[in-house]
């Protein structure tokens, strides 16, 4: 039985890794995929655990190789997902997590029919605002390009299978646990995953 393949999107500032990182604490069975990314690191960012960092030149090889099930460029830099990691881990029946943008998402999706995608929303657009400039990381000019690019993405929202809206992360956390519980116990995983059982059950004495 394979695991479950969530697709989590939302614009930048919206609180989505902060959510991931909580759904993760509380639920070991996910596996987070790590993105591959020509980003140079932030404050306290680690490779392997945030990022694969890697140079331009080597994304484009590894892009050229078919190394990665979904690839995008955001802000300039590059981002894309092992599908070699994915497949692998997804035949030992484990969960996994994508945290990526809309555009990934629907590449995902076109794979994956079966993929579960959620998107975070802000509670509005001056609370998303209020984060990009409380997080110090970027300049005016960034955010102002930020907040634009929130209104694109938030204009695929309808492309989602769940809408999450992080105005309380507690909230959030709740609901998108959920989301993924209920995914767990549907009719055909559960069918598969416990057929002995089933099979049990119905014998006659």
């Amino acid at each position: 039985m394979s695991g479950n393949l969530f697709i989590i999107s939302a614009p930048s500032g919206a609180g989505k890794t902060s959510l991931v990182h909580a759904l993760l604490d509380i639920n070991p069975d996910i596996d987070l995929s790590v993105s591959y990314t020509t980003r140079a690191p932030r404050a306290g960012e680690h490779d392997g655990r945030d990022y694969h960092f890697v140079s331009r030149e080597t994304f484009i090889e590894m892009l050229n190789h078919g190394d990665f099930l979904e690839s995008a460029e955001v802000y300039g830099n590059f981002y894309g997902t092992s599908q070699a990691w994915i497949s692998n881990e997804r035949a030992r029946g484990r969960d996994i997590l994508l945290e990526i943008d809309w555009q990934g998402a629907a590449q995902i999706r076109g794979l994956f029919p079966d993929a579960i995608s959620i998107f975070i929303l802000p509670p509005s657009l001056a609370a998303l605002e209020q984060r990009l400039v409380g997080r110090g990381k970027d300049n005016a000019d960034i955010i102002a390009r930020r907040m634009a690019a929130a209104r694109e993405d938030v204009a695929h929202v309808a492309e989602f299978d769940y809408v999450i809206i992080n105005d309380n992360l507690n909230d959030a956390l709740r609901e998108l646990n959920a989301v993924v519980l209920s995914a767990r116990v549907q009719s055909a995983v559960q069918l598969s995953r416990h057929q002995i059982l089933i099979n049990q059950l119905q014998q006659s004495e």
